[in-house]
């Protein structure tokens, strides 16, 4: 199957003011339609590694290619370009605004993009809130609702510009075990019904477990990188 992520001979040094290195030659394939979990300890390169392929951050040297255009030539314009329509971001924290609705929170994408919001938009946005359970509270507050509903919302969210690519960051990290599944069940569904790609940074091993394909990663090297003989879903 076809990879939409290539990481080759990656490497970031932090320089404060001495070089603290924090990813080590890193390579890896992410293959189009999967879900990989990347897990490890804090500090070992994970989080560094999801930001450079998130464009929110650069590297060291090395090259990571997305959907086969090298990141690290394209201008400031085209990786704003990149981030907006390629790739979706879920984060631990779900960043909604809390004067918005929850309509209004998943519209923003495209406020920001266009200046404003089409009929199509809004279509859009409610088709989502539908998919994600939502439809009952699309004028309810972000305040107002729970926490689970909250990361469900920053999903509906993430999935407004159609990416090809959707990296969550402890996406269920703050939600308890009976959530994090449900928010994992969710993916799945994502994942079957639009074929996006999913690179999920987690401490939950149940949620890694489940993925397609497992990266571990120890003092900024790749130690583990197995594909899952038994995953929850199966590849879109």
């Amino acid at each position: 199957m076809k990879n939409i992520v290539e990481i080759n001979k990656l490497h970031k040094s932090y320089f404060t003011p001495v070089e603290t290195k924090v990813l080590k030659g890193v390579d890896l394939d992410i293959t189009k339609g999967g879900i990989t979990s990347i897990v490890g300890q804090s500090g070992s390169g994970k989080s560094t590694l999801m930001n450079i392929i998130g464009a929110l951050d650069t590297p060291t040297s090395g090259q990571v290619i997305i959907k086969g255009n090298d990141i690290s030539k394209m201008r400031r314009s085209e990786l704003a370009q990149l981030r907006n329509q390629t790739i979706g971001f879920v984060f631990q924290f779900h960043y909604l605004l809390p004067e918005f609705n929850v309509m209004e929170n998943v519209l923003l994408p495209k406020q920001l993009k266009n200046g404003n919001v089409s009929k199509k938009d809004q279509e859009r946005a409610k088709e989502l809130l539908d998919l994600v359970g939502l439809s009952d509270r699309i004028y309810s507050k972000s305040t107002q609702i729970s926490g689970g509903q909250q990361q469900r919302t920053a999903i509906a969210r993430a999935l407004m510009n159609q990416p090809d690519i959707i990296l969550a960051d402890e996406p269920t990290g703050n939600l308890d075990s009976n959530t994090s599944a449900m928010i994992f069940k969710l993916f799945c569904k994502i994942n079957l019904e639009f074929k996006t790609t999913f690179i999920i940074i987690t401490h939950d091993d149940r949620i890694a477990q489940e993925a397609n394909n497992i990266i571990e990663i120890k003092d900024g090297i790749i130690v583990r990188n197995d594909i899952n003989p038994n995953p929850a879903c199966i590849i879109g």
